[in-house]
């Protein structure tokens, strides 16, 4: 199966790189061969567009992406890294998820396919990142879904070109660090994002080893409150978890935005199924229990759902995902928030525990007529069909970037961020939206694991921001990076 990242869930401690990571890292030592020393895409004049590796979809997307960027005239395309202010990286795969009949009199013999697909860009240049998308197609992109893809991602790194600031500050040089070892663990949300960037922070620092466990919200701060992990990864308060005593010694840094999904398995659907937040509510309690159930089908006019009963899933270990989860039911159906409440570990009405983002996802496709819910990204790789979900707004929002960073702009009017921004109000935001934190405590004793974290996460809130888009999730907001950066300066 193609995968945006073939990532695993459990100890990763900075194994072999995967191609999606092994690309940009070859763009930073490519794009240092000219000694350009630009921090944003909006400086680079001359582009290397390298291979988005192998088959035959990655050579058509990568030809696409040249065509327009050629058209735009906003860059000159070079065939040499060493000519080139940027090379930008890239991977991409399209699949068919099912066929639609353009002639209901002859069904069979006049269809068009339905195609599923992403294409991931990056830039990078002088030994850091520039600029990153994700680009998922259109509603029912038919023919043409190679142009949609490349077209979207065209757009993305255009605009991206016209701004004369990058989107967070810029990093500073990159300090000597002692030779040490700092282990983690925690949130699977970010998990992908986290992997591909503590590998590039080893990259730019050979003396520092990173390991990270992606063990769920909840292991992560209880070993971190043990004392026996250097930072922990969390989706949800570390208050939530083990209570504000236990963590008053904790500092809390975002690290970057994604969305949890309603990911499904059904057969011979191809449209994307909308969610209306009570209709998800009633799923997971146990009052709706069919496919073709009225509360479903008044939100999916023209869809032929299966008369099938809705095989539930959800987590089974304590997780962010899950809180994130539950503290959007918690707001939006008051009987959720009567019966079950919002948390980590849930006392589930009904369903099959899966463990971890990925064990969600893999349920899910293995079983049909399924329901679930991932972080966007896992659902991007499983090749996974997921739904809009109606918003505060009245509007039906299907996540992608864009919906995303709506979200969070709309959450919050100063630079220190919420523990939660689900259910946010803008008319086009995605409304099962959250931050993820990189927890760490107030005083680390060894000053080279105290320097080697307090430079991972400038780097994070810095250079680290633009390589986020790439795996599907949202850099920080300006003025949050800001902020954040403010909160290290006080740390002793």
């Amino acid at each position: 199966m193609n995968r945006l990242l073939q990532y695993k869930p459990g100890a990763v401690s900075c194994s072999p790189l995967r191609l999606l990571i092994l690309l940009p890292l070859m763009a930073l030592a490519c794009g240092a061969a000219r000694g350009q020393h630009i921090d944003s895409i909006s400086q680079a004049k001359t582009l290397c567009i390298e291979s988005f590796g192998g088959g035959p979809d990655a050579a058509l997307l990568r030809d696409s992406l040249v065509r327009r960027l050629e058209k735009s005239r906003r860059f000159r395309i070079v065939q040499s890294p060493a000519e080139a202010d940027a090379v930008v990286t890239g991977t991409g795969v399209i699949w068919i998820r099912g066929f639609i009949a353009v002639n209901p009199r002859t069904p069979n013999n006049d269809r068009e396919a339905v195609y599923g697909g992403y294409l991931s860009v990056e830039a990078a240049a002088g030994g850091q990142p520039l600029w990153s998308w994700l680009a998922t197609p259109g509603k029912l992109v038919w023919s043409n879904v190679v142009d949609d893809l490349a077209g979207r991602a065209a757009k993305k790194l255009l605009e991206a070109s016209e701004k004369a600031k990058s989107s967070a500050p810029a990093a500073a040089p990159a300090p000597a660090l002692a030779q040490t070892s700092l282990t983690a663990a925690g949130a699977t949300f970010p998990a992908p994002l986290y992997e591909k960037w503590f590998e590039d922070f080893e990259a730019l620092h050979p003396g520092v080893r990173l390991r990270y466990s992606a063990i769920g919200s909840q292991l992560g701060i209880e070993r971190l409150v043990a004392g026996s992990i250097d930072f922990a990864g969390s989706d949800a308060p570390p208050e939530v978890i083990t209570g504000a005593a236990a963590t008053a010694h904790l500092r809390r840094i975002a690290s970057v935005l994604g969305g949890v999904v309603p990911i499904y398995n059904l057969k011979g659907v191809t449209q994307d199924l909308r969610f209306a937040p009570q209709t998800l509510a009633d799923i997971y309690l146990g009052r709706v229990k069919r496919w073709n159930d009225a509360e479903i089908r008044q939100d999916n006019k023209g869809v032929n759902l299966p008369d099938a009963e809705i095989e539930v899933v959800h987590r089974s270990d304590g997780s962010g995902t899950s809180w994130v989860w539950s503290d959007f039911l918690s707001k939006v159906s008051p009987a959720w928030a009567a019966t079950v409440g919002r948390g980590t570990t849930l006392h589930w009405p009904v369903g099959t525990g899966a463990v971890h983002n990925e064990g969600v996802a893999e349920t899910v496709r293995k079983t049909l007529n399924s329901i679930g819910y991932v972080e966007l990204t896992y659902a991007v790789q499983n090749e996974l069909s997921y739904g809009s979900v109606r918003n505060r707004a009245g509007e039906f929002i299907h996540a992608d970037l864009d919906s995303l960073s709506e979200a969070a702009k709309v959450s919050f009017t100063r630079g220190e961020p919420p523990p939660g921004i689900s259910d946010a109000p803008g008319k086009y935001a995605y409304p099962i939206s959250a931050f993820t934190w990189l927890v760490i405590p107030d005083r680390t004793a060894d000053p080279a694991r105290r320097a080697a974290i307090a430079e991972l996460l400038r780097w994070v809130l810095t250079s680290g921001q633009k390589e986020c888009a790439a795996l599907g999730y949202v850099p920080l907001p300006r003025e949050v990076v800001e902020n954040q950066l403010r909160i290290l300066d006080t740390l002793p």
